[in-house]
């Protein structure tokens, strides 16, 4: 279900928005994805910190060496609340999920963020 909450930010229910994540994460070409390693994502409603709509946290692919090992997955987690409130619509909550996944999976291959500006997904 789609429409405005009460705060004037764009809705769709938690089960949905959960959706768009995974739908996101399958439009990654495949051999993007069969070249991410360790990584594990997480939907949850509120930033660490305000302006963040995703957070990945980890060692990026681009430097990891033969002494990463035994190490948690990295951890790459998109805030619900925060594309909600930039979002005028359903469709561009769609929008900005896809982003933000593309954004913080960048971040998983090595790209930083001046890189994702000159790419457009800053």
């Amino acid at each position: 279900m789609a429409g405005m909450a009460d705060d004037g930010s764009a809705r769709v229910s938690r089960e949905k928005f959960d959706d768009l994540v995974s739908a996101a994460l399958d439009d990654i070409p495949p051999e993007l994805a069969r070249a991410m390693d360790n990584v594990a994502v997480f939907v949850e409603d509120e930033p660490p910190e305000d302006g963040l709509l995703g957070l990945y946290e980890g060692v990026p692919l681009t430097e990891r060496d033969s002494a990463y090992a035994g190490v948690l997955p990295d951890r790459i987690t998109i805030y619900r609340r925060p594309i909600r409130a930039i979002s005028t619509d359903a469709a561009d909550i769609v929008q900005q999920v896809r982003i933000t996944v593309v954004h913080e999976l960048a971040h998983h291959f090595g790209i930083d963020d001046d890189r994702l500006d000159e790419l457009g997904w800053g």
